[in-house]
């Protein structure tokens, strides 16, 4: 079992960079791959980003390749994500999410475990 807490949310304007963290609890999680997915008001869930279990592995939607960077920290059980040139069109709710034994699926079925979320609200 692993939990996960999301920080790093706020209000920035268009062009500018926030950092996302996911901090988990418990001993295996290095052993899970990592996602990074989002939801808009009205919208879908939808994966941006996620991670391998080694790091060796990413992978983005194409809205966010070349802004955002994905990475984890097994030693602090913590993943990232790194977004810069914000846009309008980035405002959500992100989310993280831990799947077992996989190599960061942009299945939103795929993941068992999910944080609560961290508002991003990017300003034009």
């Amino acid at each position: 079992q692993v939990q996960l807490v999301e920080s790093g949310g706020g209000l920035v304007p268009a062009g500018g960079s926030l950092r996302l963290s996911c901090a988990a609890s418990g001993r295996t999680f290095s052993s899970y791959a990592m996602g990074w997915f989002r939801q808009a008001p009205g919208k879908e869930r939808e994966f941006v980003a996620a991670i391998s279990w080694t790091g060796r592995t990413t992978d983005y939607v194409d809205s966010v390749k070349g802004r955002f960077t994905i990475s984890r920290d097994n030693a602090k059980n913590t993943v990232y994500l790194q977004m810069n040139s914000l846009k309008p069109e980035d405002t959500a709710v992100y989310y993280c999410a831990a799947e077992s034994h996989g190599l960061g699926s942009r299945r939103v079925g795929a993941y068992a475990h999910w944080g609560q979320g961290t508002q991003v609200t990017v300003s034009s």
